[in-house]
């Protein structure tokens, strides 16, 4: 008795990959990396809230690295 072979699936078709994203899985991201960018380029506009200064110093920390 021998033991059953199992056929190989088709290959898949080397057409390409057709993957369709809705538009705001674009949009959103790149809206909210604009706005990040524009906060770190113009911190005047950015209003902290009054209170913790521990997350004041450390933003501050953060900024002076980024810009090194």
């Amino acid at each position: 008795m021998s033991a059953p072979t199992h056929t190989r699936p088709h290959p898949a078709a080397s057409g390409g990959v057709d993957v369709r994203l809705p538009w705001w899985a674009i949009v959103l991201p790149a809206v909210a990396f604009v706005a990040l960018l524009l906060l770190i380029l113009n911190p005047a506009d950015a209003h902290a809230t009054a209170g913790d200064p521990t997350l004041a110093h450390v933003l501050e920390r953060a900024k002076e690295l980024v810009l090194r």
